[in-house]
């Protein structure tokens, strides 16, 4: 008699660079025992972005717009990280109420951040009303950042030495209706999906990350948060006015994808209670102390260039909603006192010759602001977790290098820990918990 042995064969699935469940240009090879994940690859890199290569091809201030790509769901974080690391270069210290706003500022880009994880995750498990409720949410918000930088993605508000602008009129209040939208939607959302049978199943006890391997991964944000490390550089390394608000850090215990999406959703929450106070303490800016004419900006700019600006040098520049909140007016409370490195109000670049000149200084190559020989670096929370910056000055008008510590890169590196043994059905999940932006994680 001839006992055989039993064939075991494992096979490969590619999962993206084009697929629906990917995040961006990313792929998944994943090998297969029947329908058990035996093990997992992560392949990144397809999206050819190079944010720190171009940083050293442009002067300090140029830099900025290519910080909105590195993740395009929450750039007004990644405009202020850099800037914090090139300004501690510098020694820059900016006005108080600047300092609120880019916390303000940052805040509503994390909400955007996980509303826009937790919808897409909900959507890939089937829960398409969930997206739909967060995605409106999401969308009042982009309205707000609309206004207040002049785009919804591309935002590019913070600026070395300060901010673009102050709020626009009636944003405090707009801000107030919206805080209260997001919450209807998110208590929608709550009802529909947290104790929802199907969802739990498909979400609690996979992806499970433990702390341990979370910690030597060097992963950050709400995944390290979820397997039960209350670290957050906003507690840790408090930079701007995070010391002196109030807000409490939500972590899990188990560090599946059920607890990564509990602790989104409950750190969405502290996100609004720290814009409620940002708008209570904010210091108030020298808005309206210098009223002068109102002109609307393309006719200040033709005056500027006919030399006539005598009668238009204390207007204030109107007419165009990305001009809001960038005046004289605001200048005090939203930059710095530095001329040589902070881009001059608008009146004065449209209304005069000198003010024209200051502003091309500021930016232009071989000009610009020239931070002395030396490195620093500066972490902020981003959306994913410890976004950091590193700046190295030879003391020339461009970056000698700059380094991104992407939180997604990390996160990624831990993925096929969470894949291994589960099912291949639970790739989607745990994928899509891990809030993936191609854009940080190109190389």
């Amino acid at each position: 008699m001839n006992a055989r042995t039993p064939e075991k064969k494992s096979y490969f699935l590619n999962m993206g660079p084009s697929h629906p469940a990917m995040h961006g240009v990313i792929r998944l090879l994943v090998e297969l025992d029947g329908e058990r994940v035996v093990g997992a690859e992560a392949e990144i890199g397809y999206l050819h972005r190079a944010f720190e290569k171009q940083a050293e091809d442009d002067s300090w201030n140029n830099v900025i717009p290519f910080t909105d790509r590195l993740n395009y769901v929450s750039p007004l974080i990644n405009n202020v990280g850099y800037c914090l690391a090139v300004e501690k270069l510098c020694g820059i210290e900016v006005p108080e109420r600047c300092k609120y706003l880019r916390v303000l500022a940052s805040e509503i880009s994390r909400v955007t951040d996980h509303l826009t994880c937790v919808g897409a995750s909900a959507m890939e498990l089937g829960a398409f009303t969930v997206f739909l409720y967060l995605m409106q949410a999401r969308e009042v918000l982009y309205f707000l950042v609309d206004r207040l930088t002049g785009a919804r993605v591309t935002t590019s508000y913070a600026r070395i030495g300060g901010v673009k602008s102050d709020l626009p009129a009636g944003f405090e209040d707009a801000l107030r209706e919206a805080i209260a939208k997001v919450r209807r939607s998110i208590r929608e959302a709550d009802l529909l999906l947290t104790k929802n049978r199907i969802f739990m199943d498909r979400v609690r006890g996979t992806g499970v990350l433990p702390k341990e391997t979370a910690l030597a991964y060097g992963i950050t944000g709400p995944m390290l948060r979820a397997s039960g490390v209350p670290y957050d550089v906003r507690r840790a390394l408090p930079y701007l006015v995070y010391d002196r608000l109030d807000f409490e850090v939500p972590v899990g215990s188990t560090g599946d994808n059920y607890d990564r999406y509990l602790v989104r959703l409950a750190e969405t929450e502290q996100s609004l209670r720290i814009i409620e106070q940002c708008l209570e303490r904010m210091p108030a800016g020298p808005v309206g102390v210098h009223e002068g004419q109102l002109l609307e900006a393309g006719l200040m700019a033709d005056l500027g260039k006919r030399g006539k600006t005598g009668h238009i040098w204390k207007a204030r520049a109107d007419g165009d909603p990305v001009l809001e909140g960038t005046g004289s007016a605001v200048k005090e409370g939203i930059s710095a006192a530095r001329p040589e490195a902070v881009l001059p109000a608008k009146e004065e670049a449209y209304g005069s010759i000198e003010g024209l000149m200051r502003h091309f200084e500021v930016v232009m190559w071989g000009r610009g602001i020239v931070p002395p020989p030396g490195e620093a670096y500066f972490p902020v929370e981003g959306g994913n977790g410890e976004l950091g910056f590193h700046a190295v000055s030879d003391g020339g008008d461009k970056p000698w290098r700059v380094r991104v510590r992407p939180p997604c890169f990390f996160n990624m590196a831990g993925l096929h820990t969470m894949l291994a043994g589960g099912m291949v059905a639970d790739v989607i999940a745990t994928f899509g918990s891990l809030n993936m932006i191609a854009g940080e994680l190109d190389r």
